[in-house]
């Protein structure tokens, strides 16, 4: 049994909102300027939050959760990053005892210490009794320590320190400013390319924690490897265009390993920016936010018919969420500003201001059971029979369609392909 150890966090909090993230990017660029190599995980399905930590730490960011990675995945992505890293970061979703699972949950599975991130802007040593509360509401949880956010000055962080007992550790804080806030849209961050002064941010986050952080590193945890098997190189030979942009920017790195792995050579290319659609065997349309680039997509007629020729020749194509949207025949944004889209699949879809569908995904397809999540805006009105319908393993509304057109594929789900390696594979395949 191979083993390896690394200190590690799991950075969590009473509810959201309490400021997880700038915590986790501020420890991920702080202890990065500090020469130190910094691996950041998110818990559950987000494609939001790991798009800042990754600029903060400079390398990938990967998704945790039990239930759409699997256990064994989830421990693979720990244990590699065990091998070169001096400090691993795991951001928790929602509050610490929040979902199933939670980020307790899998904090205790994983035997991850838990840095509790408390908002004391309205608080002085009631800031204690709250941590401690979350340290002792459930049996074999390890907390290590806890962080202040949004506090008024350095008084005020002392005051909050002295709040803990000893066997809490404060491990830093940071001010109250609104200009260390990440900018928000759709109840997550913007995607990280679209902030040009991200890393300024980020460097000014590394800099108000380095005025009360603690020096010392977390415990080393250890990490074991699972075992797993290889991955089958179904993909050998064969070439997958990438739409990748401002508009098709959810996407998961261990999606793109996963195909890289199998063997395929992946070919980006940007709608936005007018390229034409590569000399490919397959496509895959990830989401994003098509609806904020209406005009320039609707402008892409050259792309539109290069995407039915494909779809008309009998090739695979993978169209998910935002990229659904651009396959309908029309896509309207929350003012209502209508565009023509690529009329891949028969339908229209407009945007509002509430949110649609929420949830973790499992669909049967003919390939097998593929695991994923679904979180958009859009009401959509598709003229087509579903291939099946997805079903939320926590007994939620959200079910999503799935629909075929000969080899096109196409969801709301954002799919997690080595939820079934082999079932994912296949759709790229003729």
């Amino acid at each position: 049994m191979s083993v390896r150890h690394a200190p590690a966090l799991l950075v969590s909090a009473p509810a959201s909102g309490q400021g997880k993230t700038s915590v986790t990017a501020a420890l991920a660029r702080w202890h990065t300027q500090q020469g130190r190599r910094v691996r950041v995980f998110k818990t559950g399905p987000d494609f939001l939050d790991p798009m800042v930590h990754a600029r903060a730490s400079g390398h990938a960011v990967y998704q945790l959760d039990s239930w759409m990675c699997g256990e064994a995945d989830v421990c693979r992505r720990l244990y590699d990053a065990a091998g070169d890293a001096d400090l691993l970061l795991v951001e928790g979703v929602m509050g610490l005892f929040d979902g199933a699972p939670s980020s307790a949950d899998l904090a205790q599975k994983l035997g991850l210490p838990v840095l509790a991130v408390i908002d004391g802007s309205a608080m002085a040593q009631t800031f204690g009794a709250l941590a401690c509360g979350l340290a002792t509401y459930r049996e074999g949880l390890s907390m290590y320590g806890v962080a202040a956010n949004r506090i008024g000055s350095a008084y005020h962080a002392q005051l909050l320190k002295e709040s803990l007992p000893v066997w809490l550790h404060w491990l830093g804080a940071l001010p109250r400013d609104d200009r260390l806030a990440l900018p928000e849209r759709h109840l997550g961050l913007v995607s990280a390319d679209e902030l040009h002064d991200l890393d300024a941010r980020l460097d000014a986050l590394a800099q108000a924690w380095s005025q009360h952080a603690a020096v010392d590193l977390p415990p080393p945890v250890a990490f074991v490897a699972p075992a797993s098997d290889a991955v089958p190189p179904l993909l050998r030979g064969r070439r997958i265009a990438i739409a990748r942009d401002d508009a098709f920017c959810f996407l998961y790195p261990a999606n793109l390993e996963l195909l890289r792995e199998a063997g395929a050579e992946l070919r980006f290319f940007s709608p936005l920016a007018g390229d034409a659609l590569p000399d490919c065997d397959a496509v895959w349309l990830p989401g994003g936010y098509p609806e904020l680039h209406l005009s320039a997509l609707a402008q892409r007629h050259d792309l539109h018919a290069a995407l039915r020729a494909h779809r008309d020749a009998g090739k695979p194509m993978l169209a998910e969420c935002g990229g659904l949207l651009f396959a309908l025949d029309s896509l309207a944004d929350r003012e209502g500003h209508k565009a023509q889209m690529a009329g891949l699949l028969p339908g229209h879809a407009a945007m509002q201001s509430r949110l649609a569908a929420l949830g973790l995904q499992g669909a049967s397809l003919p390939e097998g059971e593929l695991r994923g999540h679904t979180f958009h805006h859009a009401q959509a009105c598709i003229d087509a029979q579903p291939l099946a319908h997805a079903f939320n393993p926590n007994q939620g509304p959200c079910k999503e369609a799935v629909y075929r057109d000969r080899r096109m594929t196409a969801s709301f789900i954002h799919f997690y392909f080595a939820s079934n390696p082999r079932a994912a594979l296949q759709l790229f395949l003729p």
